[in-house]
């Protein structure tokens, strides 16, 4: 009698499923949209500029992917989460919107400090909120994967206020898990070291400032939008099934010592 091996692979398969990425106009959010297509989920792509997320949906259609568009600052929240609230449930959320602003501690103007925390914070949880009512008035589980970041993680100069939104993200996370799980709606965050986007690339291309980070990446180089695919997917399938309240780590070891 033989035993049949497992069909793993098919446990990282979304089909049927329908995924919103916010953000998703470029960098992260951008690839995400196509991995998870990929996957076989019908993907909604969220960002202000209409003309970059209708491309990017068309690029998904004509590779057979199931695709549209939420042209919405995601800011407004009453616009937002109305907005989600027509839609049909999202069994995946992409929670990637987010923002940056680097100064010395004792220089940080409020202006940026309510503009990081109003999109990686206040945004972020009630995009999650609104997803996570519409499954759960549905009876439907789901997947919320919050990016998040390793400066969630750890502290960095020039970044608290970076560093405060993502923290808030990563306690927010574990709670909304806790508050959901009985739901069967699981909760997680993802965090990325330095990858390689039009936001961060304004600070990478600073030489000094990449060899600090470099020399921080055990695995000796910067991030891509392509190294954090396999987790996304991960996350937002079934193959991670037993997750929830949990950090999933990609940043190359900057936090392992």
């Amino acid at each position: 009698m033989t035993t049949q091996p497992p069909d793993v692979l098919h446990r990282f398969r979304l089909d049927g499923r329908r995924a919103l990425v916010t953000g998703a106009g470029r960098g992260i959010g951008l690839a995400a949209a196509h991995a998870l297509a990929e996957a076989g989920a019908a993907v909604t792509l969220l960002a202000r500029t209409r003309e970059e997320i209708e491309t990017a949906a068309d690029a998904i259609r004509s590779r057979g992917g199931t695709a549209d568009c939420l042209a919405i600052d995601i800011t407004e929240l009453r616009a937002v989460t109305a907005t989600i609230a027509r839609q049909p449930p999202y069994q995946v959320l992409l929670n990637n919107a987010g923002t940056n602003r680097i100064d010395r501690f004792l220089d940080v103007r409020i202006e940026d400090f309510d503009l990081v925390f109003d999109l990686n914070v206040r945004s972020a949880f009630f995009v999650a909120q609104a997803v996570a009512r519409s499954l759960v008035n549905a009876g439907m589980p789901g997947s919320i994967v919050n990016v998040s970041s390793q400066m969630g993680l750890v502290g960095a100069a020039r970044r608290s206020v970076y560093c405060a939104s993502k923290w808030a993200m990563e306690g927010m996370t574990r709670a909304m898990a806790l508050d959901l799980a009985p739901h069967g709606i699981r909760v997680n965050t993802l965090c990325p070291t330095f990858v390689e986007t039009p936001l961060a690339n304004r600070f990478l291309s600073d030489p000094a400032f990449h060899a600090e980070v470099l020399s921080r990446i055990k695995l000796g180089r910067v991030g891509q939008v392509d190294d954090l695919l396999g987790a996304i997917l991960l996350l937002a399938s079934d193959a991670s099934a037993m997750m929830t309240g949990s950090s999933l780590v990609v940043d190359g070891g900057w936090t392992a010592d």
